[in-house]
């Protein structure tokens, strides 16, 4: 797959340009898909009505803290058979560590977000999920979302992705954590069972560079 990265200044140099280029690439057969890798949702949307790319990488933007992709993106990359791949589950950690002066999209989380990732968590513990495995699996229930990108900065956190994608969530955790008004509604949620083994990244292969 070859990506437009962060165009978000640059839609007329993308659109007349790399796209076009990166099309023809396609075509010849060199890359086997085209698309775009972005933090943003309305330039997504833009592109999936505008090209005809085969993927687009979603940062930050389908997770448990912002399901923004959900109410125009993901519906529309349903329609015209674009593939999803979910980057930034953890909203630059704060899913992952809920304290004051987390990190929420780059910057310290606000007192709003820090207190809804520590209700989160605390539905999660009712459990004993651990709140990343919630937030691991719960993009993957959209229909057209293929695949989760492990962001990591140790391989130590790389290794317990498969635990988490493995965690059997009761249908109950996300029946609470709707009832509290801390998921979107309209958002779908796993099934109550593991995720299957063939969604479980290779570890061998993710220690050659190899994660999906």
């Amino acid at each position: 797959i070859a990506y437009i990265h962060d165009p978000d200044e640059h839609w007329e140099e993308a659109l007349g340009g790399a796209w076009p280029a990166l099309r023809q690439l396609r075509d010849e057969g060199v890359v086997k898909a085209i698309g775009v890798g972005i933090k943003q949702v309305p330039m997504l949307v833009r592109f999936a009505r505008e090209t005809d790319m085969d993927v687009f990488m979603v940062a930050g933007r389908y997770t448990l803290l912002d399901p923004s992709a959900i109410w125009e993106l993901l519906p529309l990359c349903e329609e015209k058979g674009i593939a999803v791949v979910v980057a930034g589950v953890m909203n630059s950690g704060i899913l992952a560590d809920p304290r004051p002066g987390g990190r929420f999209d780059y910057l310290p989380a606000p007192p709003d977000v820090v207190d809804s990732v520590r209700r989160m968590s605390a539905t999660c513990a009712r459990y004993g999920i651990p709140l990343r495995a919630a937030a691991v699996q719960f993009p993957l229930a959209h229909p057209a979302v293929r695949s989760v990108i492990a962001g990591v900065r140790r391989i130590e956190q790389l290794e317990e992705y498969p635990e988490l994608l493995r965690a059997p969530i009761p249908a109950d955790l996300w029946a609470d954590l709707r009832a509290e008004g801390l998921i979107d509604p309209s958002a779908p949620v796993p099934d109550a069972a593991p995720v299957s083994a063939a969604a479980v990244p290779d570890r061998a292969a993710s220690r050659d560079g190899d994660a999906p």
